[in-house]
């Protein structure tokens, strides 16, 4: 059918009709809030992973915090059924209970986080007068029923505030969406480092369950970080999955919160890119050349990294030029420059081999990793 008027205001203010007329106010953000929301990449690998410390990211972006309570076996779940499938989720990120604790000591904790730099939040004003409620919503399947709680936390001014969730039906995807108020307390830092983050409270000791569940935004507080105590760790049956995470301005309800947005998997994972990369066969490293009385490599970032980053590798000894193979000559990572403006960095490293040359690792297992997470 032909089109016979146009909705100039429409055209305007950028508003997009709904077919089901369930939404009609524009984002107040162009980029999800949430990098890797539908948790799709996963730079460091796919193999199922036991963990038993903090600070592992198994699925881009989302990190595992774990302290003394048991082990977490981590993966990136595919999913093919239920709700989460049904609306465009094929990946999510799973956490099983590989090593149980069903009697936690005071001062244990089990969360997933997702963390966030203070440049990307500026549109909830916090701290001003004109600070902006949030929705946060996300899928969610369980082996075991009950209610959990996640936790909006500033870490500019030490405060946060609290929401609930109730797993109604086991091994079921179900959506889930929190309502937090606005603060007019504690503006967020515009910076590079971490400004808010999202916890979401797995499993804990009594230093995080004795308190209550704060829904309003006060003084951080670990008594209240983990009330509604999910016990994810009292039995290796268990697992928790997550998927669709978004976080909006605004406060919204089911029918009124926007559409998730999903992104290519290239322009997710150049977001990505920002915290974590890492280099593989396929990949040209740089210009080997002499420096100092050692060696050193020129290496291009995909993207501009957020901060400068941490530097490991595993069997970096054998390399190739152009030419002739390096052998072991090249070993050690060493210090470093890195050029935030173009994303380059030079990377000292223990050798004898002089010269300027183009190289490649010449092994499938040869990786050096670049880490710039929150």
């Amino acid at each position: 059918m032909p089109f016979t008027t146009i909705d100039l205001t429409k055209a305007v203010t950028g508003v997009l009709p709904d077919a089901n007329a369930n939404y009609s106010t524009p984002r107040k953000n162009a980029q999800p809030i949430i990098i890797n929301g539908d948790c799709v990449v996963s730079q460091r690998g796919t193999a199922i992973a036991d963990e038993s410390t903090s600070g592992v990211y198994r699925v881009d972006r989302m990190n595992v915090g774990l302290s003394n309570i048991g082990e977490f076996r981590l993966s990136q779940e595919s999913i093919s059924s239920g709700d989460a499938y049904a609306n465009g989720f094929t990946k999510a990120f799973r956490i099983d209970c590989a090593v149980a604790d069903a009697s936690p000591a005071s001062s244990d904790i089990g969360n997933m986080t997702y963390k966030m730099e203070g440049n990307t939040v500026q549109a909830f004003k916090k701290g001003t007068a004109n600070a902006e409620k949030s929705t946060l919503a996300f899928y969610v399947k369980c082996s075991k029923t009950g209610t959990a709680q996640v936790n909006l936390i500033d870490s500019d001014n030490s405060r946060m505030v609290s929401g609930t969730y109730t797993v109604n039906s086991a091994n079921t995807w179900e959506k889930k969406i929190i309502n937090f108020p606005a603060d007019t307390t504690g503006a967020l830092d515009n910076d590079n480092n971490k400004s808010l983050e999202l916890e979401f409270a797995l499993d804990a000791g009594s230093d995080f369950t004795s308190g209550s569940v704060q829904t309003s935004w006060g003084a951080s507080n670990n008594a209240n970080r983990s009330v509604n105590d999910f016990a994810l760790q009292d039995n290796t049956a268990n697992d928790w999955s997550i998927t669709g995470i978004q976080l909006e301005v605004g406060e919204f309800t089911s029918s009124t919160l926007p559409p998730f947005q999903h992104e290519s998997f290239a322009d997710n994972l150049r977001r990505c890119q920002r915290y974590f990369h890492k280099n593989d066969t396929t990949r040209w490293i740089g210009t080997y050349k002499r420096h100092d009385a050692d060696s050193a490599f020129y290496y291009t970032m995909p993207v501009a990294m957020r901060d400068t980053p941490t530097l490991s590798s595993s069997d970096l000894g054998h390399f190739s030029n152009m030419e002739t193979s390096l052998g072991s000559s090249l070993t050690n990572l060493g210090g470093y420059e890195y050029d935030a403006e173009n994303g380059t960095m030079i990377v000292d490293c223990d050798s004898n081999y002089s010269g300027t040359h183009t190289f490649i690792p010449s092994w499938e297992s040869q990786v050096i990793k670049f880490s710039s997470e929150l």
